[in-house]
């Protein structure tokens, strides 16, 4: 018999009762900010997303035979979502394995596959990355070179991925290898998930504008990867690929968040109550032009959502709100240094924290958080899809219009004139 909504809510609460610290739920429902910015500083992060990832509730539409999730329907994961973010459960930073890893594995992958990753990815034990872009391939995913070839019940690889963010941190890497340079781009690639950990893995971080390290280029000498280990039919790895950057577009269509905390629900809430009273006028207006655009981001997010609810799987709609939310969340950040007035441009030494990549959330609104989330928006409108390819997904795919002219794309790869 099916729960009904209100009883999964009510069994979310009480699972939350029990394992956050005594007097979280207190405090949110009493708004005690405070206590609960207490409360968030001592909890054991890494623990607690292990616990959230064990109970489903990381995952909660994700078959619960796999060890990672409650098998609910999106209307119902919705719902407990909802209590979720009511009470600002932190959440892991594996976003690119729970919001892309573990879609494309369970559409394509074994079930000895799925058995083996989409625990420890929810958990958070285990992170992944996304091993497409290239230094000869960024938009163009599908000109990628990064060579594979069969050698029995392996598959031996050789290239070079870069802008492959928390690979130096990463056990499963998404990978994207050519396999056919006879055929055309697209029809010469297969997918692969590769263990980070292998022998032929090489990761260098690549240091940005914030400080952090969280890009990296990654090569790859003569790294074996078992065929069970292969995503969908060979050469038929773009197919699984737009799966992959489907699901990429959804997971980046949140609509912004500050300072890093992805449990506030409305960021432009937050900012309100962070800075009020906002005497000057022109604030006050970029204010409510943020309300607006936030709430629109939200509807066209429930949008999507219902799609996906009817069977759907993730489609070219991801590419409107990933294009909103980029550059909503620039203006966000604009603003929020604004009202915060001279001390929005601090840059405060925070004493060496163990967190130098800023990867787990932070409680508090210092000015070096501020400072941190201006500079890492500026990244919102290249990764993932620069907002320049989103609008030609969006003319394409959603208007209809006619291709950008492409002479590559019916030419044998190996025949493409490129770079030396």
């Amino acid at each position: 018999m099916a729960v009904e909504t209100p009883e999964l809510q009510e069994q979310a609460r009480a699972w939350l009762a029990e394992n956050l610290p005594a007097g979280w739920l207190e405090a949110i429902d009493s708004g005690d900010d405070d206590a609960w910015k207490a409360l968030a500083a001592g909890l054991d992060y890494r623990d607690w997303c292990i616990r959230l990832g064990e109970a489903g509730y990381a995952t909660p539409t994700w078959p619960a035979e796999y060890g990672a999730g409650l098998s609910l329907s999106p209307p119902d994961a919705r719902a407990v979502n909802d209590v979720l973010n009511h009470y600002r459960v932190p959440r892991s930073f594996n976003v690119i394995g729970i919001g892309m890893g573990g879609p494309t594995v369970m559409a394509w992958g074994s079930e000895e596959l799925k058995h083996r990753v989409l625990r420890p990815l929810a958990t958070g034990e285990e992170i992944w990355c996304q091993l497409f872009s290239e230094p000869g391939a960024g938009s163009d995913v599908a000109g990628l070179s990064t060579r594979a070839v069969r050698d029995g019940d392996e598959w031996v690889v050789s290239g070079q991925k870069v802008w492959t963010t928390l690979a130096h941190i990463s056990r499963w890497g998404m990978l994207l290898a050519r396999t056919d340079p006879d055929v055309p781009k697209h029809k010469g690639l297969t997918y692969f998930v590769v263990d980070m950990q292998a022998p032929g893995v090489t990761v260098r971080p690549l240091v940005q504008i914030t400080g952090d390290a969280e890009f990296n280029e990654v090569f790859l000498d003569e790294v074996r990867i078992p065929d069970a280990h292969r995503l969908g039919p060979e050469g038929d790895g773009w197919r699984v690929a737009i799966t992959t950057l489907m699901n990429e577009r959804v997971s980046l269509s949140g609509a912004g968040s500050l300072l890093g905390d992805t449990s506030v629900v409305d960021p432009v809430t937050a900012l309100v109550e962070r800075c009020r009273p906002v005497g000057d006028p022109r604030l006050r207006q970029r204010l409510a032009q943020a309300y607006i655009d936030n709430r629109l981001i939200r509807l066209n997010n429930e949008r999507a959502a219902a799609r996906r609810r009817s069977g759907a799987e993730a489609g070219p709609e991801g590419s409107v709100t990933k294009l909103q939310q980029a550059e909503f969340n620039q203006r966000l950040q604009n603003l929020s240094v604004d009202l915060e007035g001279p001390s929005g441009l601090a840059w405060i030494d925070d004493g060496g924290a163990d967190d130098s990549l800023g990867l787990v959330p932070r409680v508090g609104e210092e000015p070096r958080a501020i400072a941190r989330a201006f500079l890492r928006s500026q990244a919102n409108t290249i990764e993932g899809g620069t907002s320049d390819i989103m609008r030609n997904i969006l003319g394409e795919r959603v208007l209809g219009l006619p291709k950008d002219p492409d002479v590559s794309r019916d030419v044998a790869w190996k025949d493409v004139a490129r770079s030396a």
